[in-house]
């Protein structure tokens, strides 16, 4: 029983270098084909027809004038024979025929033998009778026009070699297939120094990409040289490793933060789990207040929860921009914030439009909200929502905020001296301010004149 045929191995493809140095040298190499195919034709062309235009001029000449005077064969030999004047300017020659249609004793020129076509022209009693071909002589390939004198006088031969010429046309033809040679390999090596120069980058950046997926390594150097679409990708991707890596020491921290502030509530929750086996045993006001304390600790820790995965969770990729009217966010926000707080909210807005999520916005006013009511449980002035644009305050009459704690109120867990009596998680905040940033904008705090403190966010266009 025979076993399945072996698969044959597939060649391992060449590299970008590889291929683009090959693309390059082939599309010299038929440029410089094309070209130099032209060009050769174009010029063989020109020299054929320019040898061609010679000898129907000279064969013109001499049947223009054996028609018009009597001539003989000896007329076109001698020091001042016609022949002279007639090959003078162009490249041929002559040699005459006897009556029978011999070649003329000291006329001859070049070894043709004359044919029988020959000596019947030379024969002929008609002045000005032609007969025109290619010969091959010892001399190669001769271009043969005879011309009779006319009364038997005999006749002439009008002879142009075209051997050297077809010799110059292979020379020609020759060297511009040595200089498609040259061009190819001149372009080859050209595109590979050009391919190593573009694909060189894309190597180093490729053999960052897989470092980086192999050691989960961040701080990986990417080549980001160069204005082309190369550098491009080069600057791109060292971006991207910045976010990634910013991103996993915002996941960090909120991690070991995460971990810092939720001790404290499961520690005194687990403390007072400890005393529910006696709880029969307590008077009734300790008992009530235990169980004060769990509902208090079991809702802190809730609370921290929630906004812990809120913080978290990233829900740009579930909530799509769009375009709001910023007023109705924050009214809405603050028609909820009443209903929780018992409070007088006051909105004063504009009716700018804005691209943004409205979810996200809605939570961010929402905190800003909560936190001016909690730092103001008493007061008997209203909490103020001024919208102008993409700006958004919101305005409370609290004790406001130390001076050393205005540029840490939107860290994470962070909370001021003041602030450690009141409930919270010190996450509120931290929501308000990463809600402005993935917008574009930013958030700011300040202490309000007359007392209370103005906190807030901008939205970047």
């Amino acid at each position: 029983m025979t076993g399945p045929a072996p698969r044959l191995r597939r060649l391992p493809r060449p590299g970008l270098r590889t291929t683009l140095a090959l693309a390059f040298a082939a599309i010299a190499a038929l440029v410089a084909v094309l070209i130099g195919a032209f060009g050769y034709h174009a010029a063989a062309r020109l020299i054929r027809d320019d040898e061609t235009a010679d000898f129907t001029a000279a064969l013109d000449s001499v049947d223009r004038q054996v028609e018009q005077q009597v001539l003989f064969p000896g007329d076109f030999s001698g020091p001042n024979g016609l022949s002279d004047d007639l090959v003078r300017p162009i490249r041929v020659t002559t040699q005459s025929l006897d009556p029978d249609g011999r070649v003329l004793p000291g006329t001859a020129r070049i070894d043709l033998p004359p044919t029988p076509d020959d000596r019947e022209l030379a024969r002929t009693e008609q002045p000005g009778r032609t007969a025109t071909g290619l010969r091959h002589g010892r001399d190669g390939v001769l271009r043969v026009g005879v011309v009779s004198l006319g009364g038997a006088r005999g006749a002439v031969q009008i002879i142009q070699q075209v051997g050297p010429t077809e010799k110059l046309l292979t020379e020609l033809r020759n060297r511009t297939i040595a200089l498609v040679a040259v061009v190819a390999v001149l372009a080859g090596a050209i595109g590979r120094l050009l391919a190593r120069g573009i694909a060189g980058r894309l190597v180093r950046l490729t053999d960052a990409a897989e470092l980086v997926a192999a050691s989960g390594r961040l701080d990986v150097p990417v080549p980001a040289a160069g204005t082309d679409e190369v550098g491009r990708l080069g600057r791109a991707f060292d971006r991207m490793l910045v976010r990634l890596a910013t991103a996993k020491e915002d996941q960090r921290r909120l991690v070991q933060d995460a971990g810092h502030e939720l001790r404290t509530p499961l520690t005194s929750l687990r403390t007072n789990l400890s005393v529910l086996p006696a709880l029969d045993r307590l008077p009734p006001a300790e008992r009530a207040a235990l169980m004060t304390d769990l509902a208090d600790e079991a809702r802190e820790l809730t609370q921290l929860v929630e906004e812990l995965v809120a913080l978290a969770a990233d829900r740009r990729a579930d909530e799509r921009p769009t375009g709001v009217v910023l007023a109705d966010v924050v009214r809405q926000a603050a028609a909820q914030a009443r209903r929780r707080s018992d409070r007088e909210i006051l909105v004063e807005a504009d009716e700018a439009v804005v691209t943004a999520r409205p979810d996200a916005l809605a939570r961010a006013v929402g905190n800003l909200l909560d936190n001016a009511a909690k730092f103001d449980p008493a007061g008997t002035s209203p909490i103020e929502v001024v919208v102008r644009g993409p700006r958004v305050e919101v305005r409370d009459r609290g004790p406001g905020i130390d001076e050393a704690d205005l540029e840490r109120v939107f860290d994470r867990f962070y909370r001021a001296t003041a602030a450690r009596s009141l409930p919270g998680s010190g996450l509120g905040l931290a929501i308000v301010h990463e809600v402005a940033r993935s917008h574009g904008g930013t958030a700011f705090a300040a202490n309000r004149e007359g007392g209370g403190a103005v906190i807030g966010f901008t939205l970047g266009s």
